[in-house]
C-alpha cells in the first residue's frame, strides 16, 4: 500500500486543485459574460416612451404599458398637449430630455406627427415605433397627407372655437355618433361612447401646421399598418412605411390598435426595443479578433486545469 504523501507533496497537490478550480472559473466567466464594445457588459432596457394622439390622453396606452411593463422596461406616457404640431413637439422634446438612458419613441395616430419632429437632434432615441400613425417628411402636415390619401375623419369631426388666455383658436372634436364606425369599429359600442364623453380635443394646427424634421430619415423605424383604419387611409401608412424604409406590420385593427390589439403592439415595440444581433466579425488571417481571443482563453484554461489535474495525480501517486 502506497504511504501518504510527504508534506511538501501535498502542498502541490493542494496547488494543482487551485490551479485546475482557477482554470476553471476563468473558462466559466469567459463564456457566461459576453463582452461589449470597451470591454464591459450591459444589461439595460431603453425607456419606451408613449405617446397618444389626437381625442385621446395617455391612458389609451394602459395595456401596451402593462405588458412593458411585465417585461421589465420602464415606460412613460406623457400627456400630449395637442395645440399644435410646433407646441407639442417641443413639449415631448423636453420631456426627452430628462431621460438619461436610451429610448424608443411610440406615436398613435397625430403622435406619430409629433415623436418625428420630438426625436430630432436627441442621440438617446435609438428607434421609432409608429402605430397607425401620421409620419410627415419635412413641408408635409397632416392635412396634406390626407389630401393625398383621403379618409373618412372629415365626416367624423365638427369645430368649436376656443379661448385661453389671450390665444384662440379651433378645437376639433369627433361627433359621438361617429367614432364607433370611424375611429373604433371593433370596440364594444359602450367603451366608444365612454370613449366620446371623455375625448380631448384637437387644435386644428396640429394638422395644419407643416413638419420642419422628419427623425425616420436617420433613425430606425417600425410601422403598424391598421388594415381596417377609417380615421387615416391604410395606403398612407404603407406609403408612410415604404418612404422610411421602416420594418412594417399589418393586422386587422380599426384606427386604435394599441387598445384593441395591445398584443400586436407590444410585440412591434419590443422588436424596436430589442439591439439587433451584431455581425459576427470577419477572422483575419492571423487569427486576431474578439472570436479568437476568447477560443485562445478557453482553450489555455482547459489545457492548464487538465495539466493541473494529471499533475496533482502524478504527485498523489508518488511515493515519498
Amino acid at each position: 500500500m502506497a504511504s501518504s504523501p510527504a508534506p511538501d507533496a501535498r502542498c502541490r497537490i493542494r496547488h494543482a486543485h487551485l490551479v485546475a478550480a482557477g482554470s476553471a472559473a476563468t473558462l466559466c466567466a469567459a463564456v457566461a459574460a459576453p463582452a461589449v464594445a470597451g470591454g464591459t457588459t450591459t444589461t439595460s432596457l431603453p425607456t419606451i416612451v408613449l405617446v397618444h394622439g389626437a381625442f385621446a390622453d395617455a391612458s389609451s396606452w394602459n395595456g401596451v404599458a402593462e405588458r412593458l411593463e411585465r417585461r421589465g422596461h420602464h415606460v412613460i406616457a406623457p400627456a400630449n398637449p395637442l395645440r399644435g404640431l410646433y407646441n407639442d413637439s417641443t413639449y415631448i422634446a423636453s420631456v426627452l430630455d430628462d431621460i438619461k438612458s436610451p429610448i424608443v419613441l411610440v406615436g398613435h395616430s397625430y403622435g406619430g406627427a409629433v415623436i418625428s419632429s420630438a426625436a430630432e437632434g436627441n442621440p438617446r432615441v435609438k428607434s421609432l415605433v409608429y402605430v397607425s400613425a401620421l409620419m410627415p417628411d419635412v413641408g408635409e402636415s397632416g392635412m396634406s397627407l390626407s389630401a393625398r390619401f383621403p379618409s373618412e375623419l372629415d365626416t367624423a369631426t365638427k369645430s368649436v372655437p376656443f379661448r385661453a388666455g389671450d390665444v384662440s383658436g379651433t378645437d376639433l372634436y369627433l361627433k359621438p355618433d361617429k367614432i364607433h364606425q370611424v375611429f373604433a369599429a371593433d370596440l364594444p359600442e359602450r367603451a366608444t361612447r365612454i370613449m366620446a364623453a371623455t375625448q380631448r380635443p384637437v387644435a386644428t394646427t396640429a394638422f395644419s401646421e407643416r413638419a420642419k424634421s422628419a427623425a425616420w430619415k436617420h433613425i430606425p423605424s417600425w410601422l403598424l399598418v391598421a388594415k381596417q383604419d377609417r380615421t387615416i387611409n391604410p395606403d398612407q401608412e404603407r406609403f408612410e412605411a415604404r418612404r422610411a424604409g421602416s420594418h412594417t406590420v399589418e393586422i386587422d385593427s380599426s384606427h386604435v390598435a394599441m387598445i384593441s390589439h395591445p398584443d400586436e403592439v407590444t410585440d412591434l415595440v419590443l422588436q424596436a426595443a430589442t439591439p439587433a444581433e451584431p455581425a459576427r466579425p470577419a477572422l483575419a488571417t492571423s487569427g486576431a479578433g474578439a472570436a479568437t481571443t476568447l477560443t485562445g482563453l478557453a482553450a489555455s484554461s482547459l489545457l492548464a486545469g487538465a495539466g493541473a489535474v494529471f499533475l496533482g495525480r502524478r504527485l498523489k501517486r508518488r511515493k515519498p
